[in-house]
C-alpha cells in the first residue's frame, strides 16, 4: 500500500522540531541574560506573568532527589530523546496521520529543549543569583558540569484558586508551577494527541 503521507517529508519533520526547539532556547538565553532570579513582570495583568526561577528536576519545576536524581533524570531525557526520534521516524514511514506526527515531534522539541538546559547551560552560563543576571561564557567557565544544568522557566499563570467557601485552602492557588516553552509543547501535543487522535492509539 502506497503511503499517503509521503508529502511530509523527513526534512519537514525536522525543521519543525527544530524551528520549536530555536523558539525555546532563544526565549531562555533572553530570560537568563537579562533577569535576575526570581525577577518577575505582569504580562497581562496579574493572570499572566514573566517570573524567571530555575529547577533542577522535572517539568514544572519538580524536584527529583539531589545529585543523583539530577544525573538519573538527564540520563532518561536523553533515551527518550532517542526514542521519541525513532518513533516519529517510524510514525512517518508507516503513514501516520499528519496530526499525529505533528504533535509527537512537539513532544520531541519540548523534550529536547530542556534536555539543552540539563546538558549544557551549567557549562556555558554563570550562576543566576537574586541580584545579578547570568554572563554567557565567563571566565572560568560555568556554574556546573556536563549534565547538571538547571532548567530556566519563565511562564507563571496563577489562574486557578480553591473557591473561597472552602475552609482552610479558600481562596489558595492550587496550581501554581511556573513552566517554559518546552513543557507547553510536551503539554500542548500530549493534550491534542488525547482529544483529536486517541483513535490512534487503541
Amino acid at each position: 500500500m502506497e503511503n499517503k503521507n509521503k508529502s511530509i517529508k523527513c526534512w519537514v519533520v525536522w525543521a519543525i522540531v527544530i524551528g520549536l526547539v530555536i523558539i525555546d532556547q532563544v526565549v531562555k538565553f533572553s530570560v537568563k541574560t537579562t533577569m535576575t532570579l526570581g525577577e518577575s513582570h505582569n504580562v497581562l495583568g496579574s493572570w499572566f506573568r514573566w517570573c524567571f526561577i530555575e529547577n533542577e528536576g522535572a517539568a514544572f519545576g519538580m524536584a527529583l532527589g539531589g545529585k543523583y536524581g539530577k544525573l538519573a533524570l538527564s540520563l532518561f531525557r536523553i533515551v527518550a530523546i532517542g526514542a521519541l526520534a525513532w518513533f516519529v521516524g517510524k510514525l512517518r514511514r508507516t503513514g501516520a496521520k499528519r496530526g499525529v506526527i505533528v504533535g509527537f515531534a512537539m513532544i520531541l522539541a519540548g523534550a529536547i529543549g530542556n534536555m539543552i538546559d540539563s546538558a549544557f547551560y551549567g557549562m556555558i552560563f554563570s550562576e543566576s543569583t537574586f541580584t545579578s543576571v547570568a554572563q554567557l561564557l565567563p571566565e572560568g567557565g560555568g556554574y556546573a558540569p556536563f549534565l547538571y544544568g538547571k532548567v530556566v522557566d519563565m511562564l507563571y499563570f496563577p489562574l486557578f484558586y480553591f473557591p473561597d467557601w472552602m475552609p482552610l485552602v479558600g481562596g489558595e492557588l492550587f496550581f501554581s508551577p511556573v513552566f517554559n516553552v518546552a513543557d507547553s509543547y510536551i503539554t500542548i501535543a500530549v493534550f491534542y494527541l488525547i482529544l483529536f487522535h486517541w483513535k490512534e492509539f487503541k
